[in-house]
């Protein structure tokens, strides 16, 4: 399958997904509105005005609380939000459906929760929608692409508009709005799924990473875009490590701060919490990854990878350091070392024996994987707010 032909599949589910959602919307709309007390003589317009406000509040809150919480990740993982996004409009459609059947303080909380799932699909659909059109923006056309885009959207919805005035006209009784809107919704998320699996990224973030970096160490074969585009999975646990397609097997976390990786190294004080590393380790393992930029550690009985970043860390060393923890976490977890814990001197030699081997083949890593067609220099591991530190040459002491 060709990327036009990827592009047109796409564009075909997303048009299918948007004329299902008008239509649904209408439905959740005349629910509301029912809600509210349209057609109540006893209903208040002050009192409507009041809960159209408290639901405009909680929906700005939660998108400044969505947007601080999990920007970094939009972009690295955009597949899974922009399904994400629709999961969150469609729960946001049957909470809208529920709030005329329930009291007035009971509806209040409902229609105020519908508005923050509302607020979460729109910043992760905008961020993700960004990154979508980015992807197809083969020749530097992202704004008349993002043109012909609104105006294929505005059609579609104008389309769902009209056949909903159909609709809402002749399905008036509960088990018939019922039976109706969940019919949409599942032909709404059913497409999306379908869209969001048309999509081939050529950026590796976490998932992607293990898939084809274990696939290279293991067979020496590089897995294209499309083939992992097949295999991989559009919601992921956030920073599990599988080896090819096997079940999780450990963690591990990038972007952390120097304290933290100390922390995985040398036991706090019960009382004080403060660590004392007795033995050196962190001068140790700094001395390891001396040439490197970044510091790595696998704490085996923990079953959890530390990687923490250099300054100025670029994207292929991001991919070296995420590789290095998955190879080492790997390697702990075959000889056995995740049940009986490993001891500091041997865990060592595993990381650098893994760092020499990984170092030996890493050139010629980074050339195939160029050569079929990913992108090594877009940053995609990093998906939280972290810390980068700074390690002067001479000394061993750090400062962040």
């Amino acid at each position: 399958m060709t990327a036009y032909t990827r592009r047109v599949l796409h564009a075909r589910q997303d048009s299918l997904q948007a004329f299902s959602s008008s239509i649904a919307g209408l439905l959740s709309s005349r629910a509301v509105l029912q809600g509210v007390g349209v057609g109540d003589a006893s209903a208040s317009p002050t009192t409507a005005l009041l809960l159209s406000i408290l639901q405009e509040s909680t929906g700005r809150i939660a998108t400044i609380v969505f947007a601080d919480r999990l920007g970094t990740s939009l972009e690295p993982e955009c597949k899974m939000y922009r399904l994400a996004a629709d999961v969150f409009n469609d729960a946001a459609m049957l909470l809208d459906c529920l709030s005329p059947a329930l009291p007035r303080g009971p509806r209040v909380l409902l229609l105020s929760s519908s508005s923050m799932l509302r607020a979460l699909c729109g910043v992760a659909a905008g961020s993700s929608k960004a990154s979508l059109s980015a992807h197809f923006a083969k020749w530097g056309n992202l704004g008349e692409l993002n043109a012909k885009d609104s105006s294929q959207e505005t059609v579609i919805s104008l389309l769902g508009m009209l056949a909903g005035s159909v609709v809402v006209s002749y399905v008036s009784s509960p088990i018939s709005t019922w039976t109706c809107l969940v019919l949409l919704l599942s032909i709404h998320l059913a497409m999306n799924r379908a869209a969001v699996r048309a999509v081939t990224m050529h950026s590796l973030n976490r998932q992607r990473a293990n898939l084809v970096t274990s696939t290279l160490i293991d067979q020496d074969r590089i897995m294209s875009p499309h083939e992992v585009s097949v295999q991989e999975r559009i919601f992921e646990w956030d920073g599990v490590l599988r080896w090819r397609s096997s079940s999780p097997f450990a963690a591990a976390r990038i972007g952390l701060s120097l304290r933290e990786l100390l922390a995985s190294l040398a036991p706090a004080h019960e009382r004080t919490r403060s660590i004392r590393d007795t033995e050196a380790r962190l001068t140790r393992l700094i001395r390891l990854y001396g040439q490197e930029e970044f510091l790595v550690w696998y704490d085996a009985p923990e079953r959890l990878g530390h990687i923490t970043l250099k300054e100025g860390a670029a994207a292929e060393s991001q991919l070296k350091a995420w590789v290095l923890v998955l190879w080492t976490a790997h390697r702990h977890h075959a000889a056995g070392a995740d049940a009986t814990g490993a001891v500091f001197e041997t865990s060592l030699e595993v990381h650098r024996r893994t760092l020499q081997e990984l170092s030996s083949r890493w050139s010629d890593y980074l050339g195939r994987l160029r050569s079929a067609g990913w992108d090594l220099d877009t940053a995609s591991l990093v998906t939280r707010p972290g810390s980068r530190v700074r390690l002067p040459a001479r000394t061993g002491s750090s400062r962040q």
